[in-house]
């Protein structure tokens, strides 16, 4: 999964970049809210992590731009600024979540995948129904009676198939999910991915359509051939 991370602070950064790194997240890391805008506007992001104190633009301002033009991203506020009115004009604007500075990274991971999955209309940490889910917190994929753990890259690809179950991802839009900015993507590297998805759990569980991307259907065992 890919976030985009907004954060000034040089030393926060590099050690949230190194913390969601070792989580096996792809991370874009801008510096100022003009960078952040333009970020938000070139790439498909699952999550923003998003301090207020910035430069250029204000993450209160940020953030009321994206979410008046229709950029429905999940945004988890990072600040250290701890007032009644902040945390509920972040909140009223679209912000999905608070977290105040300092913070332990097992509650921002905790608190990345409650937001997923809210988002998703989940109530427990898991995508998708009883033929074929992906476990948020294990990273297992479940498919029909075959269930397994998925490499960083797997999850990622399941993750945004199923968090949007019947839509036709492209190519680019994979790509885009699934590697952060200074990634070299081989050309075969989404194909890959589903070959090994389907190696695992039968080569029904990720469909091809022809000339337009992938797709996973829920309601399906996913064992069978893939269309």
């Amino acid at each position: 999964m890919r976030i985009l991370l907004i954060e000034d602070d040089v030393q926060i950064g590099t050690s949230l970049m190194r913390a969601l790194k070792d989580v096996d997240y792809a991370v874009d890391w801008v510096r100022n809210g003009n960078a952040g805008r333009e970020a938000l506007k070139g790439a498909d992001y699952t999550v923003v992590l998003l301090d207020l104190g910035l430069p250029g633009m204000t993450g209160i301002e940020l953030l009321r731009q994206a979410r008046t033009a229709g950029n429905a991203t999940p945004v988890l506020i990072l600040t250290a600024r701890d007032d009644l009115d902040t945390r509920v004009q972040g909140l009223d604007l679209g912000a999905d979540d608070y977290l105040l500075k300092p913070f332990l990274m097992p509650e921002l991971l905790a608190r990345i995948r409650a937001v997923l999955r809210r988002k998703a209309g989940y109530a427990i940490s898991r995508l998708g129904d009883d033929s074929l889910n992906l476990n948020l917190d294990q990273r297992t994929l479940t498919c029909g009676e075959c269930s397994g753990v998925l490499s960083a890259r797997e999850f990622a690809l399941m993750h945004a198939l199923l968090e949007r179950p019947g839509t036709i991802f492209s190519r680019d839009q994979l790509e885009d999910r699934l590697y952060g900015w200074g990634k070299e993507v081989e050309s075969n590297a989404v194909d890959v991915l589903i070959h090994s998805v389907r190696k695992k759990f039968g080569a029904g569980v990720i469909r091809n359509v022809r000339g337009l991307g992938w797709t996973v259907m829920l309601g399906q065992a996913g064992r069978e051939d893939a269309k």
